[in-house]
């Protein structure tokens, strides 16, 4: 017990000697680091996980560093410890490597992904009315449907699972697809700029985990696609008429007409056109009174 009582007390000391600048920005930039990591994992199955992962971690390694490195004249040979303890933090690396692709590949896109890209849209207004007037009536009517909005990340390969359309949006058009009895009615349409270019295509499902058990697969495939690019999934539930939106791995359900409106503006319009849509409302809100 004194042996650990005095490895503790050397351990502060050795501390002690470190350049308080230095420690108060290293630990500043960690809690960056565990802060952004934290923030990207929220609602993904690899929150409770990393959690896990890091109490381990951090509790083998402080037991590690107060070991006493000798008992009198016997040395204790924690150097085998620590050596094994360096071996399994490489290997606990790889497995993470294993365990969190999906969570890795989303942040790679979204890290390479550039919002200059938008720019080429245009303007949104239009695709986002025709949007929300079709969510609006499949709402009301407890008609289901699943539509990805491509963004700067290509969709080509989930457009090649279903039939070409290639066709202007617009509401009545979606609101034939998804109609009961359609023969494209069942899987999702991807919109690319302003046209639907494919329906009847089969999105990758999110792992059972990250949805409500109450939710169904439409839901299950739009937070599957927007885990793995930055595609924004338009959801209606069939049973229940309630829209939801997916984007940037996170899944955002019983949206109101207006709330929808405006998140698919401001994650598909740029910001020039944004700040011209925000002036307009306040024209519109002052000469209304």
């Amino acid at each position: 017990m004194e042996e650990f009582l005095r490895a503790i007390t050397r351990y502060l000391e050795h501390v002690k000697t470190y350049s308080p600048i230095v420690v108060v920005v290293e630990l500043l930039l960690i809690g960056v680091v565990v802060w952004w990591i934290t923030q990207f994992l929220k609602g993904t199955r690899g929150a409770r996980l990393v959690k896990g992962m890091a109490l381990l971690m951090a509790g083998l390694y402080v037991i590690i560093s107060l070991l006493p490195r000798n008992l009198g004249d016997i040395d204790l040979g924690w150097d085998r410890l620590q050596f094994l303890y360096g071996r399994f933090l490489f290997f606990a690396f790889v497995a993470a490597m294993v365990a969190f692709q999906p969570e890795i590949r989303r942040a790679l896109i979204q890290i390479g992904q550039t919002r200059l890209l938008t720019g080429r849209r245009g303007e949104v207004k239009p695709l986002v009315e025709s949007l929300v007037d079709s969510a609006g009536y499949l709402s009301r009517n407890k008609i289901g449907a699943l539509v990805a909005i491509e963004r700067s990340v290509g969709l080509a390969a989930i457009m090649e699972t279903g039939t070409t359309v290639d066709a202007t949006v617009t509401s009545g058009l979606l609101n034939s697809i998804f109609y009961p009895g359609s023969a494209l009615h069942d899987m999702g349409v991807i919109i690319s700029g302003k046209r639907v270019a494919a329906a009847g295509c089969q999105f990758p499902l999110a792992e059972s985990g990250d949805v409500d058990p109450s939710l169904g697969s439409r839901h299950r495939a739009a937070l599957g696609l927007a885990q793995e690019c930055d595609a924004v999934v338009l959801v209606v539930s069939e049973e229940t008429g309630r829209v939801s939106l997916a984007c940037e791995g996170q899944l955002y359900i019983g949206l109101e007409i207006e709330s929808l409106r405006e998140m698919l503006f401001s994650l598909l319009a740029t910001k020039q056109a944004i700040k011209r849509r925000r002036r307009a409302q306040r024209v519109e809100t002052a000469e209304s009174e």
